[in-house]
């Protein structure tokens, strides 16, 4: 369990230096009760004193690593149940399941790689494929391994629960950093001797929450702490609970056993089924997901709603505020002026792609708000256009000097014209509009 302001307060040095930030050692001890504070801040405290402290200042979820370099995959390390109570920090990765005795194994694995989107403006990637033995055979299993290894950058799981399996493949790929899953009451010891001579993560699974912390106590008991949690569940509802219950437990009561990242399988048979699955255990503090489908159609959703879900909800998607062309460019190309509000922005630039007439599009800086929101801010003024038209370079790379702004904002128009010496024209109120208000002053 955690411990207390007081007790924490009672390892301190109690030199009242406020160099760790607060102005009282005890301001301190409380700042660390309650995880708004790390122990890096003291300089004084002792080893000893840090030893005792270390699961006050360590984070409620640990931080696990698998894979390596760009691949890299980071897992837990959350603080809070809710995203609006602070922020999620690592998105939940996807893992794709391939079975060692595939016969068609590569062309999945180049469907795997092939899963990577660009969408508004944001690049979407998948982070592991789960090689799966259903052979039952060591040397099937290490050459499925090998053949994924060979041929995908990806993070690896490798799922066996028979030591000997794990063993025969680990080797080979032990620079890549694997997940091994999953150690269990009858193998655990052997799990995690391996997983320690090969610096590999580990899966603890057990049937139930009371048989998963104590299964965890024994592995830690080991000595090895890289590990992710898997309940044995796999009904939907029953995991759904069982995610719920890890996070409230790690998050609000300290309770040390749960304090890491959890791993979850998908089991629905029908694709659209399976999308479902997933996404409940995505938007629910899964930190891992093994799904089956491959397909992109099934995929893309999951990985909209993940970047979604962690996106800071305190720091809007923003584009960056510089000159965008749309189409074949000219010296007579109208000048279009919006936010730098991601959905602000790619819905106009959608919609003057869809126009078929070439445009520029300058997003102001206004923090990632929306029009109306950035003028009723003062964000969005005159002055603030009147010098992005000037410093841009826009005026290199047109003729004319007229630019359009939003219908909304109509009302800062005779101002920044006076401001910026251009001729200012009053655009649609909405996106939508933006086709038909082109084709009938520019076509």
């Amino acid at each position: 369990m955690a411990l207390t302001g007081l007790e924490i307060y009672k390892q301190l040095p109690k030199k009242n230096c406020g160099e760790c930030g607060p102005p009282t050692c005890l301001a301190f001890a409380m700042s660390l009760a309650s995880g708004k504070a790390t122990l890096d801040s003291c300089p004084y405290v002792s080893a000893a004193a840090r030893e005792t402290l270390d699961s006050a200042s360590a984070p409620p979820i640990r931080l696990i690593k698998i894979g390596t370099g760009d691949q890299e995959v980071e897992l837990g390390d959350e603080h809070v149940m809710f995203r609006h109570d602070k922020t999620f920090y690592h998105p939940t990765a996807f893992a794709f399941l391939v079975d060692d005795n595939a016969t068609d194994l590569p062309e999945q694995i180049r469907a795997i790689n092939g899963l990577e989107f660009n969408r508004v403006g944001l690049n979407y990637t998948v982070e592991a494929i789960a090689v799966n033995c259903v052979s039952g055979d060591a040397a099937v299993f290490k050459t499925a391994v090998e053949t994924v290894a060979a041929n995908s950058p990806l993070a690896l799981v490798l799922i066996s629960e028979d030591p000997a399996v794990i063993a025969e493949a680990l080797p080979v790929v032990k620079d890549r950093k694997p997940l091994i899953n999953a150690a269990t009451t009858g193998n655990y010891e052997q799990m995690v001797a391996l997983a320690k001579a090969n610096e590999a993560a580990l899966v603890v699974k057990a049937e139930g929450l009371n048989a998963l912390a104590e299964l965890v106590e024994k592995v830690v008991g080991l000595g090895f702490k890289e590990i992710l949690l898997d309940p044995g569940y796999r009904n939907t509802s029953q995991v759904l609970a069982g995610l719920t219950e890890i996070r409230r437990l790690a998050i609000k009561k300290k309770f040390r056993p749960f304090g890491y990242p959890v791993i979850t399988f998908t089991t629905e048979t029908g694709a659209l089924d399976e999308v479902v699955q997933a996404g409940v255990y995505l938007s629910k503090y899964a930190s891992m997901v093994v799904i089956q489908t491959h397909q992109k159609e099934h995929i893309l959703p999951l990985l909209s709603w993940r970047q979604n879900l962690y996106t800071d909800p305190q720091k809007p998607i923003t584009v960056e505020a510089k000159i965008h062309a749309v189409g074949e460019v000219n010296d007579q190309t109208p000048v279009y002026i919006t936010t730098n509000f991601s959905l602000s922005y790619y819905s106009v630039e959608g919609e003057v792609e869809a126009s078929k007439i070439p445009g520029y599009i300058i997003p102001v800086d206004t923090e990632g708000t929306s029009v109306l929101t950035a003028w009723a801010a003062g964000k969005f003024e005159p002055e603030k256009i009147a010098a992005v038209l000037e410093t841009s370079g826009i005026k290199d790379l047109v003729g004319h000097r007229e630019v359009i702004i939003p219908g909304y904002v109509a009302v800062i128009s005779g101002k920044l014209e006076d401001k910026s010496g251009w001729k200012v024209i009053v655009g649609p109120r909405e996106a939508s509009g933006i086709p038909a208000f082109a084709k009938s002053r520019f076509a």
